[in-house]
Order: C-alpha cells, then structure tokens, then sequence
C-alpha cells in the first residue's frame, strides 16, 4: 500500500485513526495493538507471506531484548547481544545479498554457484536496524519498557516501516505510553495534515515528473551529449531529493496525526557546504545509525588520525552495501567514503569556511552528483558513459526545433560548435524545465519542516522560516487547492525509491 494512493487515504488511514482513537479513550495498550495489527495489515499488503517473517524476527528480538537487559552491561549480555545481532545480520544478508554474493563469485570464473531466487521483503533493511539499535539500548540499559504491544507497534508502526526513519526504543515509548497522545486534537490533525500533503505535492507533482526524464538517460542509448548527461544526472539528482523528502514529510505528518512525534530524517542536504554537512541532514537517522553502531565500534577517532580515516571509508562503504546488492553501490559508498576523509582532511590543514559560500555549496553538490550517477546506473559502463558525457566527450548537441526557436541564440550557438539533433525537443524542453522548477525549490526555499517549525513537527527543533504556515483561512485554501491538485495526480501512483533499499 504506498502513501500516495486512494485506498490508502480513503480507506486504511481513515479507519485505522478512528479505531485508535475510539479504542484509546478506555485503553493505552489496546489502542496500541490495534495500531500495530493496522501496520502489520499495511505492511501485508505487498506480500502477505512476509508477514510471519516479519512477526518472528519481532518476537526473537524482543526475547532478546528482555533477556539482554536482564544482564545489562555484563558478559552475559555482551554475548547474548553479539547472538541477536548475528541472528538479524544473517537474515538480512540471506534475503538482500546471497544472490549478490554468488552471482559476484560466479564472475570469477572459479565457482559455480546455484544463484537463489529471493524476493527481498520490503523495508527488511530499515526494521532490523531499528531492531539492532534497540538491542544494543538493551545492553546499555537504556530500555526501560517492555509490553510486547508497545514492541510491536515501535517496530510495526506503519509511517516508518517500510522507509524509515531508523527509530530508537527510547525515542518512541515514552509517545506511545502518554495518554494525550490517544485523544484526537484538531491541531494534529491540521498540522499534520498540512505537512502530509507538503511531502505528497513533492512525490506526485514533482518527483514523478522528474521520473522519466531520468530514466530516458539513464535506461535508454548509450553515448548521450553534455546537456543530455547532465539532464539526466540532474533529474535524477532531483528525483531522489523530492522523493524522499516527500517519503519523510508524508512519514512526520501522519505519525502527527496520531500525536506523534518522529525524529527529523531529512533537512535540506543540497544546502550543505560540505559533504559533512550533506550526511548531517540526509538520511539523518541512518548517518546516526552508522555512526553510533558502526564508526564509534571501529574505533571512531579514538585511534588517532589514519584509524579516523579507515573507520571513515569503512563506515560509508558498508553504508553503500546497505542502500543495494549491487557493486555500483558499494563503489557510491566508498565515493562518499573518499569525500568524508578529503573533507576532514581539509578541516585540519585549512580549517571551515575558508571557501565562499556559494563556491562551498556547488562544489558539495557537483560532488553528490556525480556519486548518485554510480548509484542510478544499472552498471559501471552506463556510469562511465553518462559521466563521459557529462565531461563533454560525446560532444555538445541540443534539439534543432529548439535552436531554432531561440533565433539569434540559437545562432550564436552554434558558432560555438554547438550541434543539433533531429527529435526530442519535447523531452529536452520538458527535462530542463522541471531541473529549473526543482533547483529552485531545492536550493532557494525553505523545507516542509522550516515552514511549519514553530508547531514543533519533529522531536528535533529546527529554525522557523518567515514563510510559515499559519491556521488561518488563506492558508486553508492554499492547502486545500494545492492538496486537490496531488489528488488529481494519484491515478497511477508509483513507489518511493526508497522501497527498494
């Protein structure tokens, strides 16, 4: 079931915040099972046979958790720990990455693997991370609540499940535990609806239209020119910025809606000076994640200056191995892996801003771009393609209908040795139109979580822009207007990219 369709706003959602509620004004915990057997009836709508799936790797984890925290901070718990974590990292391994695995040494030459036939459980990736944060809080003796109904729901719960963000344990308890939180509120409702509808506008209307101008580079002929490679890079580009952000939007307002609160995953990263920054508000629970489980167990920056850069690389390599199964991946990991340790190099020579602004930004964005080239591409060839076009080595060419219509420009044009084409107009128009549409938006205006901040969205507070969303009437009608329009744009919803990582 995917956010931007009608079953789910006209039927799930609707039915499930009138049982919560209803069930909530006698019972906490019954409202809370009857919300996470809704997350659970959410999650089997893809595929119902991952349900048990699902249920069991809950089950074996919470018995975990409990018997954890029983022996917190001691050997016998280091040892249970180190148990759960290798039971739910070899579930996830079998499902995302056996195949990877056996198709990889199958390319040597020297074995001949079966290669297996797995069909990835959606969201697999994003509910055993959460579960390993919650073991290892377990450990630290950070979890305080154990009501297996409470469990459920923190793991089921239906905004983040199949897409994060990665939550933790004490993040999220206390919420669901507080009895406010299971009487309707009007301002939820509006506030959370509003933001719902900001993420929806960024799915249906913008990054659904940035779809197939991507797809026309990065699926069609190989050998495209300067301003085709860089139509399709920025597309792409954008593509992913506006889904996901919308994903995260859409994910806030509708926890909002039942008095909660999510943690804030997405803020504006192409504003960033700095591929630091970039990771601090892109995916921001699952650069917590890595950092808090992963690079601070390697050792972080404890070790000295080169350990700092290994555990770097390390970190981000995994990380790309974790987004896919697919060596293109691992390759955009290790890329990011090679910025961070430039950046914090750069850090101790030179120090910060000692670059311009501007100059700081488009150097972090050419940067991304280029790695989310290896990260779109169905292999290295297509990568190296599109990148050698992007340089300039395919030439410079654009549609003859379209220099034609920029009259003495289009002269002008091509006395700079500018080429032109037959066909395509349409799609070269259509491509650059909704670049200049979405770069805009991205880099000039503030996010969905600036204009409502002082209404507190997320757990985390965030600056307040002069362009906020107030209760008043104008608003209403903007938002109305602009909700009828994503509403019109739901006959064929498409999935969030997200989905499949």
């Amino acid at each position: 079931m995917l956010f931007n369709s009608y079953e789910f706003l006209l039927l799930f959602l609707p039915i499930t915040l009138i049982g919560y509620f209803w069930i909530g004004a006698f019972n906490r915990v019954l409202a809370a099972t009857w919300l996470g057997l809704m997350s659970l009836f959410f999650y089997g709508w893809w595929d119902v046979r991952y349900i048990p799936l699902l249920l069991a790797s809950i089950v074996i984890n919470f018995s975990f958790g409990k018997a954890i925290a029983g022996y917190a901070t001691r050997p016998e718990g280091r040892r249970l720990l180190v148990l759960a974590i290798v039971t739910d990292l070899g579930l996830l391994a079998w499902f995302k990455y056996a195949g990877f695995f056996a198709r990889s040494l199958n390319a040597t030459d020297l074995f001949d693997i079966v290669v297996p036939e797995i069909v990835l459980p959606l969201g697999i990736s994003f509910f055993t991370f959460t579960q390993i944060a919650f073991l290892v809080d377990s450990y630290y003796g950070k979890v305080r609540e154990f009501r297996f109904a409470y469990y459920l729901l923190f793991v089921t719960y239906f905004p983040h499940l199949i897409a994060g963000p990665v939550l933790h344990h004490a993040e999220m308890m206390p919420q669901f535990d507080e009895a406010r939180n299971y009487t309707p509120r009007l301002n939820n409702f509006l506030i959370g609806g509003s933001i719902f509808i900001f993420g929806l506008g960024k799915k249906v209307l913008i990054a659904d239209q940035l779809a197939p101008n991507a797809a026309a580079v990065f699926d069609g002929p190989g050998s495209p020119g300067f301003l085709i490679a860089w139509g399709g890079a920025l597309a792409y580009t954008l593509q992913l910025y506006f889904d996901f952000s919308g994903y995260s939007d859409m994910a806030i307002g509708l926890s909002r809606m039942f008095g909660v609160r999510l943690p804030l995953n997405f803020n504006s990263p192409y504003k960033s000076v700095s591929i630091i920054e970039f990771w601090r508000r892109w995916h921001m629970t699952l650069s917590r994640f890595l950092r808090d489980y992963l690079y601070v167990s390697l050792g972080g920056n404890r070790k000295g200056r080169t350990r700092r850069y290994v555990n770097l690389f390390a970190t981000m390599l995994l990380g790309g191995l974790w987004h896919g199964a697919g060596w293109t991946y691992v390759f955009w990991g290790a890329l990011h892996g090679v910025y961070l340790c430039i950046n914090h190099a750069w850090r101790a020579l030179i120090g910060e801003g000692r670059m311009p602004r501007v100059i700081a930004i488009g150097l972090t964005f050419l940067s991304v771009v280029i790695a989310w080239v290896f990260f779109r591409a169905n292999s290295f060839s297509t990568a190296i393609d599109i990148l050698s076009g992007m340089s300039g080595l395919h030439g410079v060419a654009m549609p003859e209908t379209v220099v034609r219509k920029l009259g003495p420009f289009g002269t002008w044009l091509g006395s700079l040795g500018i080429e032109t084409y037959v066909g395509g107009g349409s799609r070269f128009v259509q491509t650059w139109s909704w670049i200049m549409i979405g770069t805009v938006i991205a880099f000039l205006m503030p996010n969905t979580q600036e204009i409502h901040a002082r209404f507190g969205p997320t757990l985390e507070r965030v600056a307040c822009s002069r362009f906020r969303w107030r209760l008043n009437t104008a608003w209403a009608i903007g938002t109305a207007i602009f909700a009828a329009a994503c509403f019109m744009s739901l006959s064929r919803p498409s999935e969030f990219l997200y989905f499949q990582f």
